[in-house]
């Protein structure tokens, strides 16, 4: 997908109704997925295209459940098996997923400080290398798709905002103020299956909230987001030119396979 096909792909995408577009970035690459496809564009000018796996039709009507299967939607490129995470990275993950349940062996204070020193590892190891800069490239290329401007960002005549409302770290900052309401508010007394049943209401709870924010008309509702807002000054860096480009690579892939 390059030179005259690249343009006219982009032409018909400024010019086509696309689907919603998510995205994750890594230190070596962009990740964009819509519901039926994710690509990922390496800094080093690869590119992996694959499916989205699909939920129960079921899953998607039950509140909590449709929260939780789309969170596990989110990062589904990276777990599965030939996706875009290598096998020590899938373990590193599946570990931090599973972690909870060892914490619950641990005295109250052990177990806080093990979360917070898990929690900060993971972060600066998920954030490490270009991750920054190819974090506000993924919400440029996205923005790009969603103001129509995909053929003007690639060629540097637009520049769309390296924020965004649909940012992970948006979610991540309503999760932190949930899970300690969660924790207050857990009627019964603690148990083995306590700190995973707590984590997944909580999680499920919270990506209710998001998406009702987000597709709120409401202006007072967008308060929820400023929290994430302002972690993104964090979290993301501007981009080059070229790392725009990664993301708008993986946009492409994607955008090619969702319009046939």
């Amino acid at each position: 997908m390059q030179g005259t096909s690249l343009a006219a792909l982009f032409d018909r995408a400024d010019s086509t109704a696309l689907p919603a577009l998510g995205g994750m970035a890594r230190p070596d690459g962009v990740i964009i997925a819509s519901e039926r496809f994710f690509a990922f564009a390496g800094r080093d000018g690869s590119l992996l295209e694959g499916q989205m796996p699909q939920p129960p039709a079921f899953a998607r009507r039950i509140p909590l459940l449709r929260g939780l299967a789309r969170l596990g939607l989110s990062v589904s490129p990276l777990l599965k098996r030939n996706g875009v995470a290598g096998h020590i990275e899938r373990l590193v993950l599946f570990a931090v997923l599973l972690a909870p349940i060892a914490f619950v062996f641990l005295p109250s204070r052990a177990a806080l400080v093990a979360g917070i020193a898990m929690s900060v590892g993971l972060i600066a190891w998920l954030m490490r290398g270009r991750t920054l800069y190819l974090h506000g490239a993924e919400h440029r290329a996205i923005a790009a798709a969603e103001q129509r401007l995909l053929g003007r960002t690639w060629d540097g005549a637009a520049r769309p905002s390296r924020f965004s409302l649909r940012c992970g770290t948006n979610f991540v900052a309503l999760v932190l103020p949930m899970s300690l309401l969660a924790d207050r508010l857990w009627p019964f007394a603690p148990a083995l299956w306590t700190p995973v049943v707590v984590t997944a209401i909580t999680l499920g709870l919270t990506m209710e909230l998001w998406r009702a924010v987000q597709g709120s008309t409401w202006p007072a509702a967008r308060v929820f987001l400023l929290p994430g807002l302002a972690l993104q000054r964090l979290t993301t860096r501007e981009p080059t030119i070229d790392e725009t480009r990664i993301a708008l690579t993986a946009v492409a892939s994607v955008v090619r396979r969702e319009l046939g």
